[in-house]
C-alpha cells in the first residue's frame, strides 16, 4: 500500500515528431521539479513511481528500446534526468491515457494510493485523458502544474482548469506533492 503513487507519462520522448518545436521550450522547465519530486519519492516507503510511456506504434519494444531510443533522441538531456531508476515499475501504453489497454488499473487497486500524482506530458492530451480515467475510477488526482508540460499554453491551461473544476484534482507545485 502507497500513500502516493507518482505517475511519469511519456517523458522517454525522441523529440522527433511534428511537435516537438513547440513542445520543448515548456519540457525543459519541468525537467528539475518533476526529477526532484521521483527522487524524493525513492526515499520514501509511503511512496512509489511508476513509468508509463507510449510505445510510439512498436509494439515488440520492451521498456528499456523505448529508454534507449530517447536517449538517442534529438534532446536526450531531457530524458536522462529522469530515466527510471532499475527495479522501478514501468509499462507501456498505446493510445493516450496511461489506463488504456495497460495493467495500471490493476496495479493502482493493488497498491491503494490515497493520491494519485499526474507527471509528465502533454497536458492537454495524455495527463488530461489519464486524469479522466482515474477519476471515473475513483482514484484521488493531483497534477503538479509545474511537472507536467504542454504543446499549446492555451489548452494546457484549459486542462489543468477542467482537471480541477471536472474530476476534483488538486493543482500544486511538485514541492507539495509529498507531504
Amino acid at each position: 500500500m502507497s500513500d502516493t503513487v507518482i505517475l511519469v507519462i511519456d517523458m522517454m520522448n525522441t523529440y522527433r515528431h511534428p511537435d516537438a518545436e513547440k513542445l520543448i521550450p515548456h519540457v525543459e522547465p519541468i525537467i528539475d521539479p518533476l526529477s526532484r519530486l521521483v527522487a524524493s519519492a525513492h526515499d520514501r516507503d509511503d511512496a512509489d513511481v511508476v513509468y508509463v510511456n507510449d510505445n510510439y506504434g512498436d509494439f515488440s519494444a520492451e521498456f528499456s528500446d523505448i529508454v534507449r531510443s530517447a536517449l538517442d533522441g534529438e534532446r536526450p538531456d531531457l530524458v536522462k534526468p529522469i530515466v527510471p531508476q532499475q527495479g522501478l515499475r514501468v509499462m507501456t501504453k498505446v493510445r493516450h491515457s496511461a489506463f488504456y489497454a495497460t495493467s495500471l488499473a490493476y496495479l493502482l487497486t493493488q497498491l491503494e494510493p490515497e493520491r494519485l500524482v499526474l507527471t509528465g506530458q502533454v497536458t492537454e492530451q495524455c495527463i488530461l485523458y489519464t486524469a479522466l480515467d482515474a477519476y471515473v475510477r475513483h482514484f484521488p488526482v493531483v497534477i503538479p502544474r509545474d511537472a507536467v508540460a504542454h504543446i499549446d499554453p492555451a489548452l494546457g491551461d484549459a486542462a489543468l482548469q477542467m482537471m480541477e473544476r471536472n474530476m476534483s484534482a488538486e493543482i500544486v507545485t511538485a514541492a507539495d506533492c509529498l507531504p
